[in-house]
């Protein structure tokens, strides 16, 4: 396809096209969706509505996850079920207060990984027999996971993001240790989850949500690299996830 018939294709389309430039077919699928992910398509007034209803969203969201398992502490009375309730009670309470970043990522692949990584739990299924070891140390690591999820919600404070984003650079608390936290706690509650329902079809959700956690802390080491403080901290904090692994 020439230059000019990719030009007038993408004028059709709506995109915007710099004298002489050649355009690559390879852009042209989702021509609205391309131009949302531009920084300056939405108008403030826009860009408060959009923000305002994905926090409201991502509260639903939390409080379905918090109905869930108050419903599991209901009927088990088991305490690990009313930790993961006041868990899920914060993060609608985050959701709902916290600041407006100073920059979000508008890469597609950054939105997939977040969803991936968040939402990619629910496709764990219980099994019926696990061995005793294994139910055991599971619950250990959603203990120590539970424990360093809910300390680095609470560092974070109003800071609390769902995408990759710039809300102001974190130093406190488990974020002192590693760069990531929360997504260290994901990594031991699914692993926790998995001990206690040994099965293929886990493995394999605990393998994709965790290769998007991973990305989502690459994600994030890239829109935080131009904030002010970031290369001190990550000289002084030099683990993403685990402390002499990553």
């Amino acid at each position: 396809m020439s230059s000019v018939t990719g030009s007038r294709d993408s004028a059709r389309r709506g995109l915007a096209v710099p004298p002489g430039k050649r355009v690559s077919h390879t852009k042209l699928p989702f021509p609205m969706l391309r131009r949302w992910l531009e920084p300056n398509f939405l108008s403030p007034r826009a860009e408060r509505l959009i923000r305002m209803s994905a926090n409201l969203v991502g509260a639903s969201g939390a409080a379905l996850f918090a109905w869930a398992t108050l419903q599991f502490y209901l009927q088990t009375h088991r305490p690990i079920g009313a930790a993961f309730f006041a868990e899920q009670m914060w993060v609608v309470v985050a959701y709902l207060i916290r600041r407006p970043a100073c920059a979000v990522s508008r890469r597609l692949d950054d939105w997939l990984l977040a969803f991936g990584g968040t939402f990619g739990a629910v496709l764990f299924r219980p099994v019926a027999t696990s061995p005793h070891w294994g139910v055991n140390a599971g619950l250990a690591l959603q203990v120590l996971g539970l424990t360093i999820c809910m300390a680095s919600f609470l560092a974070l404070g109003r800071s609390f993001g769902f995408v990759a984003a710039d809300r102001g650079l974190v130093r406190r608390g488990p974020y002192a240790v590693v760069r990531h936290p929360i997504y260290s706690s994901y990594l031991l509650l699914q692993s926790g989850y998995l001990l206690q329902s040994m099965s293929v079809r886990n493995a394999l959700v605990m393998l994709f949500a965790s290769s998007c956690n991973v990305g989502r802390a690459l994600a994030e080491d890239r829109m935080l690299a131009t904030s002010e403080h970031y290369d001190a901290y990550r000289l002084q904090v030099r683990w993403r996830l685990l402390p002499g692994v990553w």
